[in-house]
């Protein structure tokens, strides 16, 4: 097996700004995995918020032997020995994944949705992100959302209840909200929270900081709209621990290494009665398609981060009406433009 990489650099559409700051592009690897004439395609997408950068990303990927192995279908030995290399590294590890599972659907000709037994037409509406910004960009926003029904607010500022107020007389439609941890005290959870619930938002995402779980269920007990983990949840050894403080949990390729790792997240979350949403990064349509092969499986999604840019690479999964719509090509079923 031969593994290479290409470095792309996204142009976002707006600035995008979370609680822990902003970017305007977004450097992102795509892995190339080549064996018996074909190639298997994944996607680092780093987040610094997990120690990762592009450079991080290369310096793992020089670090794989995929020659010790004799083909991709030994999936679990292969995925068991990058991830015994060093610890975090998720993005990295997670390109791998996918790239695997791409080969895999590739050689036997089906999507990975049907590899998996799942149904296709039953794929979740994706919500779609407006980053923190001034009233008239807002405005701007929820302007050119106007296909998407589900809305996902980032809020975490001291502009929260202005934020919240532009955009509520700009659209009456579903929201659901994410802090990024900007809430640092639990009392000012409770206070936005039980605000927010007056505002018609279907759930809040990470109100308080990864470090504060005990914190969170405390606020938990004291509000009335569901909670659900991101940054609290990272791999799916996280996700027994978090059923006192959150009532879902949000999986993201990006943070918990890829395909098998989600699905495992998944059938976990499932067994201690949790909600699950499948969330993303600032990614290509690869990485986006593959995360929406699980979908079928899931209560929410917020898919959109190729959505977010100008210069996606790839044609994959396609929204309609905010709903996604797999493609029917083999593997992840996404082709270069």
């Amino acid at each position: 097996m031969k593994l290479s990489y290409r470095e792309y650099v996204l142009r976002l559409r707006h600035t995008f700004a979370i609680a822990r700051g902003s970017v305007d592009t977004k450097q992102v690897l795509i892995v190339l995995l080549e064996h018996d004439g074909i190639v298997g395609y994944g996607e680092a997408a780093p987040s610094s918020r997990y120690g990762e950068t592009s450079d991080t990303v290369k310096a793992f990927l020089g670090r794989v032997k995929l020659e010790w192995f004799d083909n991709p279908f030994q999936l679990e030995s292969i995925l068991s020995q990058v991830d015994s290399i060093s610890e975090g590294n998720y993005s990295a590890k997670a390109a791998i994944d996918i790239a695997l599972h791409d080969w895999m659907g590739k050689r036997l000709g089906l999507p990975l949705h049907e590899l998996w037994g799942l149904n296709r037409t039953m794929t979740p509406q994706t919500s779609f992100t407006i980053g923190i910004d001034k009233p008239e960009i807002l405005a701007q926003k929820i302007e050119e959302a106007e296909q998407y029904p589900i809305l996902k607010i980032k809020l975490g500022t001291d502009d929260d209840q202005s934020i919240m107020s532009t955009i509520r007389m700009a659209t009456k439609k579903v929201l659901r909200v994410d802090a990024n941890e900007g809430w640092k005290r639990k009392e000012t959870a409770v206070e936005k929270i039980k605000w927010l619930e007056q505002q018609g938002v279907e759930f809040v995402e990470q109100p308080m900081p990864a470090s504060d779980l005990d914190g969170t269920a405390w606020v938990r007990e004291r509000v009335n709209l569901p909670l659900i983990a991101d940054e609290d949840c990272v791999r799916y050894h996280d996700v027994p621990r978090l059923q006192k403080a959150f009532d879902g949990i949000n999986i993201k390729l990006m943070k918990c290494t890829g395909l098998r790792e989600a699905m495992k997240m998944i059938h976990t979350a499932r067994a201690c009665r949790m909600k699950v949403m499948l969330g993303c990064m600032i990614e290509t349509s690869l990485a986006i398609t593959a995360a929406a092969q699980l979908s079928p499986l899931i209560d929410y999604a917020d898919l959109d981060g190729n959505l977010l840019i100008t210069n996606d690479p790839f044609i994959g999964v396609r929204v309609k009406e905010g709903k996604l719509e797999l493609p029917d090509r083999p593997g992840i079923g996404i082709t270069e433009k």
